[in-house]
Order: structure tokens, then sequence, then C-alpha cells
């Protein structure tokens, strides 16, 4: 059985693999929605990219600059995502929000967002992991402005 010392350094070693070389990091060229988001906080500035097709999130990118949780949380983000319609996205998005600043939601399987819960012990933080979440939740709805998390 692994212990939580163990959980936590595989958590942290996914966390530095998607911030070292973060999956679907590019401009989308056939994108059909897009939106910049903020965080003034540590600096975070990206722009998440989507080719949204019959309400389903047919392709998904990122580009941009952060910590390694909000590189790393746009990167989980994009592959969790991709595919998905868009309803299955925003209640996956619920999901992660409640896991990082409440309590674990019981009846949900997060996969490989799971790596992020530890950020919840970490206040400061959390806007750093939803960012991209925002950001993403602002390109579906085509909002105007810039996701921030302030």
């Amino acid at each position: 059985m692994t212990g939580h010392s163990d959980l936590r350094d595989l958590y942290q070693e996914v966390i530095f693999d998607h911030n070292r070389q973060p999956r679907n990091f590019h401009v989308l060229d056939d994108a059909n929605r897009s939106a910049d988001g903020h965080n003034p906080l540590c600096g975070d500035q990206l722009t998440v990219y989507a080719r949204v097709e019959d309400d389903i999130i047919q392709d998904v990118s990122f580009v941009g600059h952060g910590c390694a949780i909000s590189t790393a949380s746009a990167s989980l983000m994009t592959e969790a995502v991709k595919g998905r319609p868009i309803a299955e996205a925003k209640q996956l998005f619920d999901h992660m929000h409640q896991m990082l600043t409440e309590s674990h939601p019981e009846d949900t399987d997060l996969g490989k967002l799971e790596v992020l819960s530890g950020v919840r012990e970490f206040p400061a933080r959390v806007k750093c992991a939803t960012l991209a979440w925002h950001t993403l939740q602002n390109a579906i709805t085509q909002a105007t402005q810039t996701a921030q998390t302030e």
C-alpha cells in the first residue's frame, strides 16, 4: 500500500512533468473559440483555444506562461476536456473547483486531475490551478473579458 507521502511525490512528479512538457501547448489554428486569462497575483498569463463543433470540444490548446501549477493545470485540462461535450467540461470544472476549494467530491473520479488536489492546502495557489479552467469557460461561452482569478 502506498503511503501518503509516496502519493504526494507521485502527484508532484506528474505536475512537474506537465509543467516541463505541457500537452497541447500551441496556437490552435482552426480554433473557433479563444479567451485570455490572467492571474495578477502570480503573473500567470495564458490564452486558451478551442474548436467547438456540435457542442463538443473537438480540440483544445493553450499558450502562455505561468507558474508550475498554472501550466500543469492547463496541460491536464486540455487532455481532460478534449473530445468531451461542453456540458461535461463544465461539470468537470465544477468538480475541480469543488475539489480545490472544499473537499473531494465523493462520487467523482477526476482521473489524472486528482494530482492537483494537494493545491487545496495552499489557498493562494488555488487561483493558479483554476485559471486555465476559468479561461476555458470564457472561451466556450465566448465571453469577451479576460478571465481573472481576482
